[in-house]
């Protein structure tokens, strides 16, 4: 994530989705085109650490690093609860986070993968779990923009 951050900033900004829609394809990058976001500096949430990461999420989105698995990549809705390691491998927005109606707390995570995959594009990810990292090693690596 922070190489994504760090590019923002060199190019002065990054364009929006109407301009520059994702296609889930590989195609050469087009970077020239006009900038509508920008950055100055980004912030890393310490690492490991769940609750920092909730603390984090209540105030803006924040990107993370994730492992994704093929049980990922076929996830289509409810709370996934894995299996998947911490080989990360994948990066995502954590936009949110709840409880469900029996008590499971998860992440609420937006995709790159389009509005077919998940729950219109989006994943609950079960948070809380007896693992530091959290599950697919959603809490190892996190980070944030500064405008």
């Amino acid at each position: 994530m922070n190489d994504a951050f760090k590019y923002i900033i060199e190019k002065q900004g990054i364009s929006n989705e109407t301009n520059y829609p994702y296609k889930g394809v590989a195609q050469t990058c087009q970077n020239d085109l006009n900038p509508s976001g920008h950055i100055t500096s980004f912030i890393n949430v310490p690492p490991n650490d769940e609750e920092q990461l909730l603390h984090a999420v209540a105030k803006q989105p924040i990107s993370v690093s994730i492992s994704v698995n093929q049980e990922f990549g076929s996830y289509k809705e409810g709370i996934f609860t894995g299996p998947c390691g911490i080989n990360l491998n994948h990066g995502v927005v954590v936009i949110g986070y709840g409880t469900s109606e029996d008590g499971t707390k998860y992440w609420l995570v937006k995709n790159s993968w389009g509005e077919t995959w998940g729950e219109g594009g989006y994943m609950r990810l079960q948070r809380g779990i007896d693992q530091t990292e959290g599950l697919c090693g959603i809490a190892m690596i996190a980070s944030y923009p500064v405008a």
